[in-house]
Formats: structure tokens, sequence, C-alpha cells
């Protein structure tokens, strides 16, 4: 192929190359160790280094979602298009699953019923097994909304929250809301985000599980 000639063609090759501009990139700044494959996974994927200066977490966010992931929990998502993104790979090494229930039957019904979104009642839904131990918020302001009232309620009990939703209306807000609930989270400051950015994250701390273990 003439690409070949001046493109890596090689899916390894390309993403190593990749990760070797992002460091060079960021070496001015003093990442701290246990989020600094994270950011740049994060910068991989969006092309975007700002969020090497929006993602934050709470002290024990990475810990207590390695220590959920080993013990093989169950993860719920706010998008399908996170389920797809994670690793299966390293779930299926980890016996851990991953659901979304925005559009499961019973969730459709309920929201239409009560006039409240979806993404509301598909957190009302997980919130029913206790095996849900780490949510990956990437779309709904009001599904992270929704995960702070039942914590406080003492209804769920997360081990980890990444909540990334991405947005103009609630979504900045439910960041802090989450980042003020006493819970381990993960988030991105502001208006950025998304499914995407949420798998990142997830499988940053995956793939560093899998790798130790």
């Amino acid at each position: 192929m003439e690409t070949s000639n001046y493109i890596n063609t090689n899916p390894k090759g390309i993403e190593s190359d990749s990760m070797q501009i992002i460091t060079k990139e960021l070496s001015h700044l003093n990442l701290p160790d246990e989020l600094a494959a994270m950011i740049k996974r994060v910068v991989h994927t969006t092309a975007d280094f700002e969020y090497a200066h929006l993602l934050e977490a709470h002290p024990n966010a990475v810990k207590n979602g390695k220590v959920a992931l080993s013990k093989s929990c169950k993860i719920y998502a706010d998008t399908s298009m996170i389920t797809v993104g994670v690793s299966k790979p390293a779930l299926s090494k980890l016996g851990c699953k991953i659901d979304c229930f925005v559009h499961s039957e019973d969730v459709v019904n309920e929201a239409k019923e009560l006039g409240i979104t979806r993404s509301i009642c598909g957190i009302n839904k997980a919130a029913k097994d206790d095996e849900y131990k780490i949510f990956v918020i990437g779309n709904a302001p009001t599904a992270l909304v929704r995960i702070c009232e039942l914590a406080k309620e003492g209804i769920l009990k997360p081990d980890l929250v990444i909540g990334v939703p991405v947005g103009f209306v609630g979504a900045a807000e439910s960041k802090e809301m989450l980042k003020n609930s006493g819970l381990p989270y993960i988030i991105i400051r502001g208006r950025k985000g998304g499914s995407t950015v949420g798998v990142a994250i997830l499988n940053s701390i995956l793939y560093d599980l899998v790798k130790r273990n």
C-alpha cells in the first residue's frame, strides 16, 4: 500500500507511536503516578490534551475499583457504547460483567409511565442488585444525580463511580454533586467527557490490573 510509505499501518505500532507522542507532549506536567496511564489513554482516545488538566480522582478511587474488579464485580454503564467499548478479554480474565439497561423493556416502560429518563430508571434497576459495584456514566447527568441520591439514602454503595457525562445541561453540575457525595469518583470537570472517555478510564484500570495479575 502506498500509505505505508508515510503512515505506520501496524495496529500495535500505531498505538505505540501515539503513546510516545502523548508522553512527550505531556512531559512538562507532573502527572500523578496513579493517574498518568489513565490520562494518557483518555488523551489517546480524544486527541485532546486538555483532559490532562480536567481529570480528577478521589484518593481511593483507583484502588477501590481494582479491588472490586478483582472480586469479579458487575459493572453498570449508562450507554450501550460503553458496554461495547470495554475490553472483553480483560473482563473475562477477571470474571466481570458489564450491563446497560436503558433499552430494556421494563426500563423503557417505567420511564414512559413516570415521565422520567430511561437513565434514571436504569440506575434504579441496577441498584436492586448489590453486585453492581462500579458505575460508568458517560452520557446522562440524570443517571449521575440518581446515583448520588440513592447513595445518600443508603440504597446504593458503589466502590467506584466514573462520572464523565458530556453536555451543556447538568453535566458539570452532576459531576460536582458526585465529587461532593463522598463516593469514590473519577470525573472530568466541566462539560467535556462522553462514553468513549468512560471506556478509556475503565480500560486503563482493567489493563493495569490484568497486566499485574
